[in-house]
């Protein structure tokens, strides 16, 4: 996770989620700092031109599982799209603003607490009283 200055209140809300969902929270510093600070267990990871191992080298690795990522502006431009390039080429969800990142913490709590379901088209025109 790494977000704009903008975004951070936003970003514990949604860390603070998928930690509670099991997952392991990464972050930059500056995003890492103010999520410790509201008491979420977070590892930093270096950006991708403070050195390595950095974010793009965890992506390769396979120990992101997710990305969240909202942008700033031209000074960080390389560095967003390593990541962006990384996440896609391995098959990384990639969220880019923050409410893309809260429906997604929204949908993994509804997949948890409503199991999918399937029914025939025959099954709902049954129940209905109506013929298929």
């Amino acid at each position: 996770m790494s977000v704009n200055e903008a975004d951070k209140a936003g970003a514990v809300e949604v860390a603070r989620a998928f930690a509670d969902y099991g997952f392991q929270i990464a972050a930059t510093r500056g995003t890492a700092a103010v999520l410790r600070a509201a008491g979420i267990a977070t590892k930093t990871v270096l950006k991708v031109n403070e050195g390595r191992p950095n974010a793009v080298d965890m992506l390769k690795a396979g120990s992101i599982t997710l990305v969240i990522y909202t942008t700033t502006g031209g000074h960080t431009f390389s560095d967003e799209k390593a990541i962006r390039r990384a996440a896609l080429a391995h098959r990384i969800p990639c969220i880019t603003t923050m409410s893309g990142a809260r429906a997604a913490a929204e949908a993994i709590a509804s997949r948890r607490r409503d199991p999918i379901r399937v029914w025939s088209l025959q099954e709902i025109h049954a129940r209905e009283g109506t013929p298929a």
